[in-house]
């Protein structure tokens, strides 16, 4: 007598044998869920929120890719408000006055403002869903090639 459910008599496969069925969705790669900026011994961990991109947009009335894309690197003072904005939902509380002083531990230890936007800020951008990883890995090497011939 023949089963009535399911397709394994007629597909010859062994009942029981067990396969392992990854979904769509795990088979995509995932994106990094933050990035990284060490100061002063600590890492600190960077990403923004939808919330906050909703807040910067507010506070800049502009698009957060227009803010940071429009003529050269964006002022120092941008730079550091989205950083408190990517990390405050990990950093409960953190003034905008202890970013500048990580800036300043940070710029001591050998960064500049060039560093900070290529190698802090895009790249938080990018785990942030602003950028495809491709995008950003592309766009990242740029920077880098334009910050050696400077």
């Amino acid at each position: 007598m023949t089963k009535l459910g399911g397709m394994d008599e007629e597909l010859n496969q062994e009942v029981g044998s067990e396969e392992k069925i990854v979904s769509i969705e795990e088979a995509k790669t995932k994106r990094r869920p933050f990035h990284y900026w060490e100061v002063g011994g600590q890492s600190l961990k960077l990403k923004l929120t939808t919330q906050m991109i909703e807040q910067l947009e507010k506070k800049y009335r502009k698009n957060i890719l227009t803010l940071i894309t429009e003529g050269d690197i964006p002022p120092l003072s941008t730079m550091l408000t989205i950083l408190q904005a990517a990390m405050s939902p990990w950093n409960h509380g953190i003034a905008y006055e202890k970013v500048v002083k990580l800036y300043d531990s940070w710029f001591e230890d050998g960064g500049n403002q060039m560093a900070l936007f290529t190698s802090v800020v895009m790249p938080t951008l990018a785990v942030s869903g602003f950028f495809t990883e491709k995008q950003a890995e592309s766009m990242l090497n740029s920077m880098k090639n334009m910050d050696e011939l400077m």
